[in-house]
């Protein structure tokens, strides 16, 4: 008998270690975006060289990702650095480089939480209709990344078929709501987390209902749950919220949140975008 074969996530973020804190990883075709990989998968593999590094402490609660230029298909050194290690906290520098250049990094807080008074003022936007009774998304402009996540969009998304037919018509916000989960289904850990992050379309695509050329610049992930709270959620979909406050000269910014079916906060990010008109 077989062994089971990897998820595609697992392959993607799958890293060799070369020498202690230094690792290679090769971008995985099922996550490539329009140009270069999906940008939620290069943070999800930057995350992971800091999750497995020996020196870890803790597990992550913050990580700060820039993309400082095109990732190709080659072979990437991913090097992973723990800074500053403190009683509880862990403050790291991850830099991923090409052919010798650097073309991403990331800055990452590992922290061991502690029982302690907790709340939530942020409100879980509840009464959405069951993922189980909207389509996935089958759009002929996907990105091949999208076919790895089983994306369920309740509004706020982009309809180009409609805008051939009529113009672009040009929404009054950008907001958008969806239940998404990893295609195939797997159980949810702080890499597919990170990389959920970062699933939603660029705000521009909705607002303008178009096309648009675009890339990520930066992107900031806040982790509000443990590895024990992400294992209970299990293969479940995950609601993600997102919007934009301003787009101007060509830079937009987006904030989004991902909250569990039963209402807990998992994450929010926020990302600064390049466009072009």
């Amino acid at each position: 008998m077989s062994a089971n074969p990897l998820h595609p996530l697992d392959e993607a973020i799958a890293l060799t270690p070369t020498a202690p804190g230094r690792y290679t990883a090769n971008p995985h075709p099922a996550y490539a975006n329009a140009v270069g990989p999906f940008g939620g998968i290069t943070a999800a593999q930057l995350l992971n060289a800091a999750l497995l590094h020996p020196q870890r402490l803790g597990e992550p609660v913050a990580q700060t990702v820039h993309f400082a230029a095109p990732i190709n298909d080659e072979v990437m050194q991913i090097d992973a650095n723990p800074l500053r290690t403190n009683r509880s906290t862990q403050h790291w520098l991850i830099q991923a480089f090409q052919q010798g250049q650097l073309v991403a990094m990331c800055t990452a807080v590992f922290a061991v939480r502690r029982e302690t008074w907790s709340a939530v003022d942020a409100v879980f936007p509840g009464g959405q209709p069951a993922p189980e009774t909207l389509a996935r998304l089958n759009w002929s402009k996907q990105p091949r990344f999208t076919h790895c996540y089983d994306l369920r969009y309740i509004n706020g998304m982009v309809s180009l078929d409609q805008a051939m037919i009529d113009g672009p018509q040009e929404q009054p916000n950008a907001q958008s709501s969806l239940w998404v989960r990893d295609q195939p289904p797997r159980t949810l850990d702080f890499p597919s987390l990170a990389s959920l992050c970062d699933v939603f379309f660029p705000r521009v695509f909705i607002r303008r209902q178009r096309w648009t050329p675009i890339g990520t610049v930066t992107m900031t992930s806040y982790f509000h749950v443990d590895s024990q709270m992400l294992t209970q959620i299990g293969s479940d979909y995950v609601l993600g919220c997102a919007r934009a406050q301003v787009y101007h000269n060509g830079y937009s910014d987006q904030s989004a949140e991902l909250w569990s079916a039963d209402g807990t906060l998992l994450a929010t990010t926020h990302q600064m975008v390049y466009f072009k008109d």
